[in-house]
């Protein structure tokens, strides 16, 4: 762990830069998730505990330089003022005289930093002036890591720099998911698209004991072992691709478990009619049939093999999963890898945006050791990446 927490940091009587992700969903005028909000909560009341001033920055929606009068921050302070259980001050332009005049015990919220078209550019000058307004930087926006930002890594390089609770909270457990993990280590990757997870598999069967691959995703590895699966979402272009990776996975020692067997439908709605079918290589659908989700008998395989972990990865859904039945091998593997994390035997990190509302669905989120709802940080995370605002941390 090359980065510093708010442990390290001498606070008092210090303005603290922050950069959160408050990026929130809202609906005439309302914020309706306060996830996000919730989950800085924590850092805010350290900082302020620790006789600091929290001047929190913060992205809301992309306005592209410009100011965007329906894009201002100001439509979550009422929520942000809930959820911290006090007054918060709202400045436009700040000032830092401004700033070091207000009382002790204050919060601040600054308009949102991407009005400026120096914010993206990650501009020299926007980071210097941001850096002129603190004394020290603490980001807590693991979600915005991967984005080389102004307010993420040109003010870290300017400031004494730490990691926020919720930036830490994710950072040690991607660590121990994926750098040091208690071995077997498995991993869930679903999802529509290879080609969108290229990266990810190629990064993974470098690392992993076991790769358990489904939804559509999991079509085209059948397609690349000879399945003709006639009108199921895949991709032909990237059979080539698919080999390749089981190739790799058979050099590393990364045991792929593909489905062994799908519901198969010929519409894609809720409730269609749909029949269990045997998948492999010999396997020959209709030209209209589709496989939508895995079959009991792939997820009777997926369950053994997930008491086999000690840690267990998740991205993407299994299947279909926002259609009933579809859903069915998801919701079951997921109440699984919940109850072997409840009794202690597994550690389960999960994150992307269609694997939280699939682990929501099927109620099994709560039991997960850690949930991450970065999306794109996290994917670039679990592919290998460096992510600036991290690094920026570790400099």
């Amino acid at each position: 762990m090359g980065w510093k927490t708010l442990d390290d940091m001498e606070l008092a009587g210090k303005r603290v830069l922050v950069r959160v992700d408050i990026n929130v969903p809202v609906e005439d005028g309302r914020v309706t998730d306060t996830t996000r909000i919730d989950r800085i909560v924590p850092t805010i009341k350290d900082i302020v505990a620790g006789g600091g001033l929290p001047i929190l920055l913060a992205h809301f929606g992309r306005p592209k330089g410009k100011v965007v009068p329906e894009m201002s921050l100001r439509v979550t302070m009422p929520a942000l003022e809930a959820a911290l259980g006090q007054k918060v001050t709202f400045v436009e332009r700040p000032d830092a005289e401004a700033l070091a005049a207000l009382p002790a015990g204050s919060v601040v919220l600054v308009e949102n930093t991407r009005f400026s078209p120096m914010e993206e550019a990650n501009d020299p000058q926007m980071a210097q002036f941001l850096a002129s307004l603190g004394d020290v930087f603490c980001n807590d926006a693991f979600s915005a890591a991967h984005r080389a930002h102004a307010s993420t890594t040109g003010v870290a390089h300017l400031l004494p720099s730490c990691a926020g609770r919720l930036m830490q909270a994710e950072l040690s457990a991607l660590e121990g998911a994926l750098s040091t993990p208690t071995r077997p280590v498995g991993a869930v990757v679903g999802g529509a698209k290879v080609s969108t997870k290229i990266a990810l598999l190629e990064n993974l069967v470098s690392k992993l004991d076991l790769l358990v691959i489904g939804g559509g995703m999991a079509n085209t590895f059948l397609a690349a072992q000879g399945a003709q699966l006639g009108a199921s979402l895949q991709e032909p272009d990237f059979i080539g691709t698919a080999k390749a990776i089981m190739t790799e996975a058979e050099k590393t020692g990364c045991r792929i478990l593909l489905p062994v067997d799908g519901l198969v439908a010929r519409e894609f709605k809720a409730g269609a009619a749909h029949e269990v079918v045997a998948l492999g290589p010999d396997t020959v659908l209709a030209a209209d049939q589709m496989v939508l989700d895995a079959g009991p008998a792939s997820v009777a395989a997926v369950i053994d093999a997930f008491n086999g972990l000690k840690t267990l990865i998740w991205n993407g859904p299994m299947g279909a999963f926002e259609i009933a039945p579809f859903d069915q091998a998801t919701n079951a593997a997921a109440v699984e890898a919940a109850r072997l994390t409840g009794s202690g035997a597994l550690v389960s990190v999960a994150g992307g945006g269609d694997t939280v509302a699939a682990l929501n669905a099927a109620g099994a989120a709560e039991a997960f050791t850690y949930i991450s709802t970065a999306g794109g940080a996290f994917l670039e995370w679990m592919e290998g990446k460096e992510l600036p605002g991290v690094a920026a941390l570790t400099a």
